[in-house]
């Protein structure tokens, strides 16, 4: 391993460093970088489908953007013809799925030619010149690619660097992925209120805009930090390592703990394209006599996934003491049982009413959310774990192809069945999604086990 320049030492990235609650310093300015780009990120979630369906895809607008016509006509050419909602539905899922399959090239830019920190730089600045080309109509195409290529950049590489701040067998690393996923949704608490209430009051663009502040906010806190992030694990003159037997078994082991948070989190992430639109028009939004806007949901979300976190790491701290926390899968179960529970509530709530309570709608959020630190936390480490050294940022990019890419363009496909089906049919299916997620977390986990036996890292 080569050390940059102005990199901390690996001695000062270790064991001996809890200067952040009981963490490496490094993991503030990487926690409070994702915050900021996170905030970025779900402003621009919180708005992309309502700006679509509200402003961007009708008459008088959509011809002003450069070169729609020929997307639409690719997208209708696989997907076949679309309505307006199911349009921006697609749209959405394409954006928030590519955004989590780029990181591939991010991995192989950080792992081979720029290195971890330099490809993050690169993708935070490209982030941030995407929000800004979404304050213009005509620049919507460009802004995506712009998004989805920074966001490639950053994401493997960001989560990567959260690993390396610890040595081997360091039983920290699953909880710093838990304040590292705090620090995601202190940005997912403040987007909605800022950018989507600039948003919907004031206009879209100013929305947008706020977005790309808050982007270069995120390269700031990450450059102010530069001195305590891990070095670079791999560089350009690295040789290539082969696997042995056991690495091979290591990354099956990841591929297959994989799979079952596909359809875990194509339910989970209809919550930010359909559920939105959704509650728009058929939730219960007056609060004294105002009308709440509708991404305030959001915030709430955002709240509720950082309640989750804090409950849930003191819960798995006691049972650790006792030996009985459970292993990755089964906390997927787990994970799968508490989504299965808000869609139903969101089904059986929503269909007692023309409008449905807030209360029906919060209370989707509390179980949704709470179920994210049972399995976003865990995924993270479980890769950052296993996978051999040699490969490990790599399978982190894969693991955001399999938590987010796939699942995102699984979101957007899905959103074409919600005007057929009618919202409380479209709720039971994704109730069944993730019920369908839990069961395949467990059947997989004796497999896994088994190919993970004697691993120096220890139980799943």
């Amino acid at each position: 391993m080569t050390s940059d320049s102005g990199a901390a030492a690996p001695s000062d990235l270790g064991a001996d460093d809890r200067a952040f609650l009981g963490h490496p310093r490094g993991l503030a300015f990487l926690a409070f970088t994702q915050a900021w780009e996170r905030f970025s990120f779900y402003g621009m979630q919180a708005l992309l489908a309502l700006y679509m369906i509200h402003q961007l895809l009708l008459p008088g607008h959509v011809e002003n953007v450069l070169g729609f016509g020929g997307f639409r006509a690719g997208i209708e050419g696989i997907f076949g013809p679309l309505t307006t909602l199911a349009l921006a539905s697609q749209i959405f899922g394409i954006y928030t799925g590519v955004v989590y399959l780029t990181p591939l090239l991010g991995a192989w830019l950080g792992d081979r030619v720029l290195g971890q920190r330099m490809t993050t730089i690169l993708g935070l600045v490209l982030m941030a010149l995407g929000h800004f080309l979404m304050a213009f109509e005509a620049s919507f195409l460009f802004a995506l690619a712009s998004l989805t290529t920074g966001a490639g950049f950053m994401k493997g590489n960001m989560y990567a660097q959260v690993g390396n701040l610890y040595g081997a067998g360091d039983s920290r690393r699953t909880r710093a992925y838990g304040i590292f996923l705090i620090g995601l949704n202190v940005g997912a608490f403040a987007a909605p209120l800022v950018c989507g209430t600039l948003g919907e009051i004031y206009g879209w663009h100013w929305g947008f805009g706020a977005a790309g502040f808050g982007m270069l906010i995120g390269l700031g806190t990450y450059l102010a930090g530069w001195r305590y992030l891990p070095p670079d694990r791999r560089r350009r003159d690295a040789p290539v390592v082969k696997l042995g037997r056991a690495d091979w078994r290591s990354v099956a082991a990841v591929m297959l703990m994989l799979l079952p948070t596909v359809p875990l989190y194509t339910a989970t992430n209809q919550a930010y394209n359909l559920v939105i639109v959704w509650a728009e028009k058929h939730m219960d939004r007056s609060v004294a006599g105002l009308t709440m806007p509708v991404t305030w949901l959001l915030t709430f979300d955002g709240l509720m996934t950082i309640t989750g976190i804090g409950l849930t790491i003191p819960i798995w701290r006691w049972l650790s003491a006792r030996n009985r926390e459970p292993d990755t899968m089964h906390k997927f179960a787990i994970a799968g049982v508490l989504v299965t529970l808000a869609y139903a509530v969101l089904a059986a709530g929503g269909a007692l009413a023309p409008l449905a309570p807030a209360a029906i709608v919060l209370l989707y959020f509390v179980l949704f959310d709470i179920s994210f630190a049972w399995i976003d936390p865990p995924t993270n480490a479980f890769v950052s774990r296993f996978a051999p050294v040699s490969v490990v940022t790599m399978l982190m990019s894969i693991n955001l192809m399999f938590t987010g890419g796939v699942p995102n363009l699984m979101v957007g496909w899905i959103g074409r069945y919600y005007e057929p089906l009618g919202p409380t049919n479209f709720w039971w299916l994704h109730a069944a999604i993730a019920a369908g997620g839990a069961a395949l977390a467990l059947a997989l986990r004796p497999l896994i086990k088994r190919l993970l036996a004697g691993h120096a890292e220890g139980r799943i």
